[in-house]
């Protein structure tokens, strides 16, 4: 039976977040990927790229994978009601919940992430805790049928983690080997730990202002959860 994989498509979402998971997810056989939103108007991603939905909210079919990717949208999709219940909906019989970077901030929102352990984006770890979340600071975390991805390229890794889930490691492999993904950064400043006291002090001031915001937006999620 062809399985069926769900990008939530939002406003200003950071397309690598979701383009990364998408290649290989839809890489793997008989399955069909879905870009969801509430309608099928092209929506433009952070940094300016067009995509278009291919199914809406309403004609969605039941999933077996919804994954919510991040990016700098997600601020509001946290008190979308709308968009929350539908993952919350699709939740309830998804063989896997999945986020990449801040989307399991919006998990968190559904309340999907209580008592669960899970990453996020470096820069916003610490808004896991107050929606319940168990943070783990590692590049793919899973608990139970949750798979939550760490920042934007982490992407790539918790989807071929997932392939392996959904198929067999042989499988994952020959998806990485065909996207040759071998990761050789020519730096070494791709985390908080390696990355030079100077870089990461000024990544710290450019995320200061969304960091701000998404503290009171979580800090109001937490309270409509009770938590």
């Amino acid at each position: 039976m062809t399985l069926q994989i769900g990008f939530l498509l939002f406003p200003q979402v950071q397309q690598l977040d979701l383009t990364g998971p998408y290649d290989v997810l839809a890489s793997l056989p008989d399955v069909k990927v879905h870009l969801i939103w509430k309608d099928l108007m092209p929506v433009a991603a952070s940094t300016g790229l067009v995509l278009k939905p291919t199914t809406t909210f309403d004609d969605c079919p039941a999933l077996d994978v919804i994954c919510v990717p991040g990016g700098s949208g997600v601020g509001p999709l946290m008190e979308d009601e709308q968009t929350l219940a539908f993952i919350k909906t699709q939740a309830v019989n998804a063989r896997y919940v999945t986020s990449v970077c801040t989307g399991a901030l919006v998990l968190g929102a559904a309340g999907l992430l209580k008592g669960k352990r899970a990453t996020t984006h470096w820069a916003y770890h610490e808004l896991l805790g107050p929606l319940g979340a168990i943070p783990v600071k590692d590049r793919v975390v899973r608990d139970g049928n949750l798979l939550t991805g760490g920042g934007i390229t982490a992407g790539i890794d918790f989807a071929l983690t997932l392939a392996a889930e959904l198929f067999d490691k042989d499988t994952a492999q020959l998806v990485q080997l065909q996207l040759e993904y071998a990761p050789a950064p020519p730096f070494e400043s791709g985390s908080p730990e390696s990355a030079p006291q100077s870089v990461l002090a000024e990544a710290h001031r450019r995320t200061a202002p969304s960091l701000q915001q998404r503290t009171l937006i979580t800090e109001r999620a937490a309270a409509n959860l009770g938590l």
